[in-house]
């Protein structure tokens, strides 16, 4: 699979990769058996990097990640992971060099690292983006060897700005796929010109662009498309990436439809994916996997290509059914 650099860590990774949420929770329930057989399968089909958090599962992920790193001592990828969301309330004050120091060397100890490769803040209150001692405090356990490098996860454009703008940061994980285009417009272009990796999350937009839904679907209670569709547990852009389920439906249906006429013998999962990856300044994409067989063929949308035709069309449905209600929220 095509290898891309993560920042200026001197670290390449797949273009495709794997977000482990799933792994952990919110999801449905996933077996460790059938976790450590999704990290198997992305691993032998070339995927590089594993993104994860401390909070997936209060450590159930990370826990899971280090089991596998520890039968894998052979795997030359990258383990990113996220910190922050830990917290009792997402205050300003909670992203501090004690609390940093705590929530790194449990992570440390869940994955099985001496130094874990990059750490990403947690998608943190927008004032933390701009604060300097926040990044004095991460530049720190660079140096004391907790951790080879930071980037940061957000929900804003506007944070992500403000986050490329700090030299030390590495990479930028945000939202983009065909329902969420806004990131194109600003974000992409600065990553470029400061050689910050763009770490694309949520690219089915919580599988709506899988195309296997209708009204009707129904979602386990324990799983954030059922309990968080109006932002009630965290950001409301996380699930479905903040798109109404019914008009994300329909649009997703006329998706489908474009990626037969454009993109034939991909999924529509393996177009969406490609679509994400075939955007300048993209590193890697990451979706998640709760089986082999997901894993395997979310891997091989890293050899889709896909036509300009192709990404016309998504740029009209975009402008057409989505831009109103989710391009000027995030």
């Amino acid at each position: 699979m095509e290898q891309r650099a993560l920042g200026r860590t001197g670290r390449q990774v797949s273009i495709v990769g794997v977000g482990t949420w799933q792994l952990g929770a919110d999801w449905g329930e996933v077996s460790e058996q059938d976790a450590l057989a999704v990290l198997d399968a992305s691993a032998a089909a070339g995927v590089t990097i594993f993104d994860t958090a401390d909070v997936y599962g209060d450590g159930r992920s990370e826990t899971i990640i280090g089991r596998w790193l520890k039968a894998n001592p052979a795997w030359s990828g990258t383990v990113i992971t996220k910190m922050g969301r830990r917290l009792p309330a997402q205050v300003h004050e909670g992203y501090s060099p004690e609390n940093f120091r705590t929530w790194i060397d449990r992570s440390r100890r869940n994955l099985g690292l001496d130094t874990i490769p990059l750490v990403q803040l947690h998608c943190p209150p927008s004032s933390v983006y701009g604060d300097a001692a926040v990044y004095d405090a991460l530049d720190a356990l660079v140096a004391d060897g907790s951790i080879a490098a930071y980037g940061v996860s957000v929900e804003k454009v506007s944070e992500a700005l403000e986050a490329i703008s700090h030299p030390g940061v590495q990479s930028v994980q945000i939202i983009l796929n065909a329902f969420r285009l806004k990131p194109l417009d600003e974000v992409l272009p600065a990553a470029i010109d400061a050689e910050t990796a763009i770490i694309a999350r949520v690219p089915l937009a919580s599988g709506l662009l899988s195309g296997r839904y209708d009204t009707t679907t129904q979602f386990a209670p324990d799983d954030h498309r059922s309990y968080n569709r109006h932002g009630e547990a965290f950001d409301v852009g996380e699930t479905f990436s903040g798109v109404d389920f019914a008009t994300g439906v329909e649009a997703a249906r006329e998706f489908v439809a474009l990626v037969a006429d454009h993109v034939p013998g991909a999924t529509p999962a393996q177009a969406a994916i490609a679509w994400v990856a075939a955007q300048r300044g993209v590193t890697t994409v990451i979706p998640g996997a709760r089986s082999v067989q997901q894993a395997e063929a979310n891997a091989a949308a890293g050899s889709v290509t896909v036509p300009q035709a192709f990404l016309d069309a998504v740029r009209d449905l975009y402008d057409r059914r989505i831009r109103a209600s989710v391009h000027d929220r995030w």
